[in-house]
């Protein structure tokens, strides 16, 4: 039993075995092209980035095909929550109907595009295993653009004086008529969208976002992180209070299966034709906490359903969302331009282009998070730049399609892989095609929509407790005895809240005169992990400090030495390519190519300096060879 276990336990032996077996040999790796210094196996540090983790199921690993299913059912569940809620804010901005079986298409379109955004990150970009979702960073400017005049929903009598002379205006509003009036809307998202996810594209492709890693610290990374899950209590709470008693059962059974119960193995039996049938330990309150405790809440509230103990409103009935499901189509293929060609306007793409800003500081706060819990070592620039190239790639596929919102990384399923300790890359790719194949079966989506409230407001209580704590956990970096840290610290944090509330309460408040400047800073000012982040990168980067009160030493041994030299084989190659990378490796080009695994930021700024030494010497070379020569 204890040997069969060994599958399910995250060990060290690999890497202690063949630190001791190659403890003597010298790998010469070829780094881009040219040969690197000779480095040592010994001198690579553990495939960890840091934190004490006991996953099961590691970045590269790929568990059992059944399990890969299961398990990415469960990743769709999580993430179910908040890409419904989305579309469901959305669609009364766009004046949709309530029985308009509209809504349904664009839940169907969120989640198809999700599953496209997730298998793009997963392969192509940070190949992190981070779920793609609808982004509530771009709910601001989407109202703020609706709520203009030209966009108010218009009465039935406006519908029919707005129509053409050749239309009779005795006749009453058609169907056709309101479907002009929520997809017209609709266009002008999906045109703002896709112009301002170019933006983002461009960052991450030219390498700005990771050139900036340099200056990013442990006390710039624990405001952003933590804040994520400490902004996000409130739509936790708002869920959990419709039914208090089912969103703490919730919370019980999801702490009694993750934490009281995950070293628990039930027994069971497998066969092979080599030993036969014996017994198994399989671990499964550690790998299905999440989808156990949503089957058993679930269940529960439909026996108090059927049985009368629940009222005619309680929002933990199971059949209050029933109507949603008997109209919804069994099949409905989402397509590129459903709703009409796109329209832009530069005022849009600007309010999008915040929310876009703002996304982009969460994604990368999500990509160290993702990292730390999934014990993989710490992303380098490359795989920082190549993930919000993937997320500008996916809210531009967003947009086309027409969701009504742009992709970012998911904090819930960041923290399901601290509840579940699964991080294979595999079990995500399998929830991104459980998403394509929900987007397509509208009534398999809809009956998932019948989950009660209380029982998703209970796992979200969960999963951003999580993520606050894996922010709160890279302080071990720095020294908390230090005044100069905790100031950072608790200003960054507190104020990372205070403005964003002060905003909220106070929306005409921020006006500097010009329309477009404004909302950009409404919407930054009201994202508390940009405000929060920004605060503790700025103090940390300019009041004095020594790089061991910073956590700077013991930060940077934690990361790799460098972006590109790897030893094949070992941790590092978690952010290559799958394949292409022997050719890749081959050519000194791909270097200075920032979304290239084989990137090294130092080869660029170092030719940069050699460029403006350069010049800067060829008068004085000059100089000195004529009087030689004299």
């Amino acid at each position: 039993m204890a040997e069969d276990n060994r599958a399910f336990q995250l060990s060290e032996e690999p890497y202690l075995q063949e630190k001791k077996t190659n403890e003597e040999e010298i790998k010469e790796t070829y780094c881009s092209g040219e040969r690197s210094r000779k480095v040592s196996v010994v001198e690579l540090p553990p495939p960890t980035s840091g934190i004490t983790t006991d996953v099961v199921y590691r970045v590269d690993e790929t568990p059992r095909w059944y399990l890969c299913i299961l398990l990415g059912i469960q990743q769709y569940l999580t993430m179910f929550g908040a890409t419904v809620a989305y579309p469901y804010l959305i669609s009364p901005k766009f004046c949709i109907g309530e029985n308009d079986p509209a809504r349904g298409y664009i839940t169907s379109t969120t989640f198809f595009v999700s599953g496209l955004g997730t298998l793009i990150q997963s392969i192509f970009g940070t190949r992190l295993p981070i779920i793609q979702g609808s982004s509530f960073t771009f709910l601001v400017p989407t109202f703020a653009i609706l709520g203009l005049p030209q966009w108010e929903c218009p009465s039935e009598e406006a519908i029919i004086a707005a129509r053409s002379p050749g239309v009779s205006k005795s006749l009453p509003v058609t169907e056709e008529e309101l479907r002009e009036v929520w997809q017209s809307r609709l266009r002008e998202i999906q045109g703002a969208i896709i112009v301002a996810s170019f933006f983002e594209v461009a960052i991450g492709f030219t390498g700005i976002i990771g050139f900036l890693l340099q200056w990013i610290t442990p006390l710039a990374i624990v405001p952003t992180v933590a804040l994520i899950g400490l902004s996000l209590f409130e739509e936790a709470a708002f869920s959990a209070s419709k039914n208090w008693g089912i969103a703490i059962l919730t919370i019980i059974l999801l702490a009694l299966f993750s934490q009281y119960l995950r070293n628990i193995d039930i027994i069971c039996c497998s066969y092979s034709k080599d030993k036969g049938w014996k017994k198994k330990g399989f671990p499964f309150f550690k790998l299905f906490p999440v989808l156990l405790t949503i089957i058993i809440a679930w269940v529960f509230c439909a026996i108090l359903t059927v049985s009368g103990a629940l009222g005619p409103t309680d929002p933990a009935r199971t059949d209050l969302r029933l109507q949603a499901l008997y109209s919804s189509p069994w099949f409905r293929f989402p397509y590129p331009g459903q709703w009409g060609l796109p329209t832009v306007s530069t005022g849009a793409v600007f309010g999008i282009l915040a929310g876009i800003l703002a996304s982009v500081v969460e994604s990368v706060g999500d990509y160290y998070a993702c990292a730390r819990l999934a014990g993989a070592p710490h992303p380098p620039t490359s795989a920082i730049n190549r993930g919000i190239f993937a997320e500008g790639i996916s809210c531009i596929l967003s947009g086309i399609w027409g969701s009504g919102g742009g992709l970012t990384s998911y904090s819930e399923n960041i923290g399901a892989i601290g509840v579940t300790k699964v991080a294979s890359r595999r079990v995500v790719q399998c929830g991104a095609v459980a998403m394509l194949l929900f987007g397509v079966l509208g009534k398999f989506g809809a009956f998932f929509n019948t989950i009660p409230e209380p029982v998703i407001g209970g796992i979200f209580c969960v999963m951003f407790a999580i993520v606050t704590g894996v922010g709160l956990s890279n302080l071990q970096c720095i020294d908390l005895h230090s005044s100069r840290n905790i100031f950072i610290l608790g200003l960054s944090l507190f104020m990372g809240l205070t403005i964003p509330k002060w905003v909220k309460a106070h929306p005409d408040a921020v006006d500097v005169g010009n329309d477009i400047a404004t909302q950009l800073i409404k919407i930054l000012l009201n994202t508390s992990m940009f405000v929060g982040g920004f605060i503790g990168f700025l103090l940390d980067n300019t009041i004095p400090g020594t790089a061991e009160e910073r956590g700077l030493n013991s930060w940077r041994n934690e990361r790799p030495e460098s972006n590109t030299c790897d030893v094949e084989g070992s941790s590092y190659t978690t952010y290559d390519f799958p394949f292409g990378m022997k050719f890749i490796r081959k050519y000194k080009v791909f270097s200075y190519i920032p979304i290239s695994p084989t990137y090294d930021e130092n080869i660029v700024v170092g030719k940069m300096k050699s460029v403006i030494k350069l010049k800067g010497l060829l008068p004085q070379k000059k100089s000195t060879k004529y009087n030689i020569n004299t």
